[in-house]
């Protein structure tokens, strides 16, 4: 099957990537959507620009489509974007979705009218098992964004390992947080794995906190060899 998976260079579109490969899919795009909104209720926002080198790595071409990410309208952008995959011979969309049925219904809703498969391989996942496995499987993953209680500034740039993934489950105690973050908790950015061709080295990045949250910015990121 051709498909095409939406990509923001997360843990989940890239873990959707390997499902997509795994099921000896043919992926024939990436689809990044960069949203101006820094609160759209649908795109991944913190340094969405990394996606280009990620699609090198990766060795997948990338489409980048941008929208102002308006509440509903932003769906729009994205339908125009589907529409060409559609014409390209694209069969198949891949999301990371865990639990939001918000984004899963609007891609679903959107390949029905355009006539593609919309697949969504995370879908209600146990997080505590899905973390172990990202990190089983080799996937080095640092957190770029930080929005809950329990997170502080220290998480920014954070590797998700198997002592991050202790510590998230005694936050998740107190605070009630979902540890794959489908609450909107955290962004995340998967910088190699078994998947990478090349791996994402960060040269420059700045982290910005606001009393509550904040986020790790990348300035400079190369590729390198494995």
């Amino acid at each position: 099957m051709i498909s095409a998976i939406l990509f923001s260079g997360g843990k989940d579109s890239t873990m959707a990537c390997f499902e997509a490969m795994a099921n000896n899919d043919q992926i024939a795009y990436l689809l990044t959507m960069e949203s101006e909104n820094d609160e759209s209720y649908m795109f991944h926002v913190p340094n969405i620009h990394i996606t280009d080198l990620i699609a090198k790595a990766l060795e997948i071409p990338i489409i980048r489509a941008t929208t102002p990410g308006n509440k509903e309208e932003e769906l729009l952008d994205l339908k125009k974007q589907l529409l060409f995959l559609k014409n390209q011979g694209v069969e198949a969309i891949y999301s990371g979705a865990l639990f939001s049925t918000y984004q899963k219904s609007r891609i679903d809703k959107l390949c029905k009218e355009i006539g593609l498969k919309s697949i969504s391989p995370l879908w209600h996942i146990n997080e505590e098992e899905y973390m172990n496995r990202i990190v089983d499987l080799g996937f080095e993953v640092i957190l770029t964004g930080v929005y809950a209680e329990g997170l502080d500034e220290s998480w920014l740039g954070r590797k998700i390992d198997k002592i991050a993934i202790s510590e998230l489950k005694a936050i998740k105690e107190k605070y009630e947080i979902n540890i794959a973050f489908e609450g909107g908790e955290a962004e995340t950015l998967a910088i190699d794995g078994p998947i990478f061709k090349k791996k994402i080295k960060i040269i420059e990045a700045k982290k910005i906190w606001n009393f509550d949250n904040g986020t790790y910015n990348i300035k400079k990121a190369i590729l390198e060899d494995k």
